[in-house]
């Protein structure tokens, strides 16, 4: 059962009913963090939780959270992927302390009730009672029933080797979550084929969580902040590119054609541009176009609340957001491919990773910058950030030189949050 939902009042309030104009308050007023985490998280939404690549065998599992509650990721017995919360029926202990491994049960080691891999319990020591001195002593009630005290299932959706939770079960289907257009995206990295985990990164970052949201919904500013993409014209605002959102404005892919880089139009004044930079080691740059791109060489979707889902040239992962409090979150990057890549192509995606992560070439500025935004708004709580590049409103668009994305998701963000 979900926490009472507290009064919450945002100070200073929106302005009128756009989402153009950003209250500070939306980043840094925990009350209002608690309220997203039961409407958003816990509520009406479905949460990236891993890749079944993780759990490829029975017994199988990854500790992991939707929102800020800790669950286990596995496979039981039958090979079918679940999820509980890592909490234990009886006196609440978060049970699970591994980051991940195989077990045929999952026992609280506080008072060791046991609970199989469907989330039942299936041993609760004394619950008879000890026998002493010709007498039984304690035990639990004649009316103690095990199947009452099970673990908390969570709904369940996969696709195409992609596993997604939520704690209720009443929400829409995951297909219909998604959308048709960011659907298409979707499936076009992950067309069910068997997919091959490479490694992980994590960092914590100093923010507020839908600031990294923001930021793969902000094509304003890698051409801009990121040396790597605008002078090698990986992501620049020249390029060929589309952004498009789900019919909620909640989720969006950015759609981009790498250019040739070099000096042009968008780069004139641009302190991060650097025309005469070369690398030390040019396999960084060494891209190989694969058939299933079907033409852009870099789609990041954002799956609200809690996934971004990267293909940038030939590399490929997941971005897990994991709020912890209202200005902070972890970012658990997984970073995979297929079993069916070359050795050398699966070479060309571990080089090409060393662009992201937290200490990417590309991905360690957006940390700091998180940071330093995170760091502006406790300052000057009753201000608002403004997303008017491109206009006012919401809509797709063929081009870069946009916010749209970002008033899209806070439009989205009003309707949820101030029903």
């Amino acid at each position: 059962m979900n926490a009472p939902e507290q009064p919450v009042h945002i100070v200073p309030p929106w302005q009128g009913d756009g989402s153009h104009r950003i209250p500070f308050g939306v980043y840094t007023d925990a009350a209002l963090h608690q309220r997203e985490l039961e409407r958003l998280f816990y509520q009406g939404h479905w949460s990236y939780v891993g890749l079944e690549a993780e759990i490829p065998n029975p017994g199988d599992f990854k500790r992991t959270v939707v929102g800020e509650r800790s669950v286990i990721l596995l496979r039981d017995n039958d090979g079918q992927v679940r999820v509980v919360e890592n909490v234990c029926a009886h006196r609440g202990v978060q049970f699970c302390r591994e980051r991940a491994g195989n077990r045929s049960e999952f026992v609280c080691p506080y008072h060791q009730w046991n609970y199989d891999l469907q989330g039942n319990l299936i041993g609760v020591p004394f619950r008879r009672g000890v026998k002493q001195d010709g007498k039984v002593n304690g035990g639990m009630p004649a009316d103690f029933k095990p199947e009452d005290h099970g673990l908390t299932k969570l709904a369940v959706a996969c696709r195409n080797g992609v596993v997604f939770a939520s704690f209720d079960h009443g929400v829409e289907p995951l297909e219909d979550y998604l959308g048709p257009d960011i659907l298409h995206y979707f499936d076009r990295v992950f067309d069910g084929r068997e997919l091959v985990i490479h490694g992980y990164s994590r960092q914590r970052i100093p923010g507020n969580w839908k600031l990294m949201q923001e930021n793969i919904k902000d094509p304003y500013h890698p051409g801009l902040l990121h040396t790597w993409f605008v002078t090698f014209g990986l992501w620049r605002a020249d390029n060929r590119s589309e952004l498009k959102m789900d019919r909620h404005f909640r989720h969006a892919a950015m759609i981009s054609t790498r250019g040739q880089g070099g000096k042009g139009t968008v780069t004139s004044g641009v302190s991060s541009f650097k025309e005469q930079m070369s690398l030390n080691d040019d396999r960084f740059l060494d891209i190989v176009q694969e058939p299933w791109w079907n033409g852009p060489t870099a789609v990041l979707m954002t799956l609200f609340p809690s996934v971004i889902i990267q293909q940038q040239v030939n590399s490929l992962s997941t971005r897990h957001i994991q709020p912890v409090g209202h200005d902070a979150f972890d970012f658990v990057w997984t970073h995979f491919g297929f079993a069916d890549d070359t050795p050398e192509m699966t070479q060309r995606r571990l080089r090409q990773a060393n662009l992201f992560g937290p200490a990417g070439f590309v991905s360690a500025d957006d940390g700091e910058v998180i940071e330093f935004s995170q760091s502006g708004f406790e300052q000057k709580p009753w201000h608002r950030s403004v997303a008017e590049l491109g206009g006012k409103t919401a809509e797709n668009t063929d081009h870069m030189v946009t916010e749209t994305l970002i008033r899209g998701m806070y439009a989205y963000w009003r309707r949820i949050m101030e029903a």
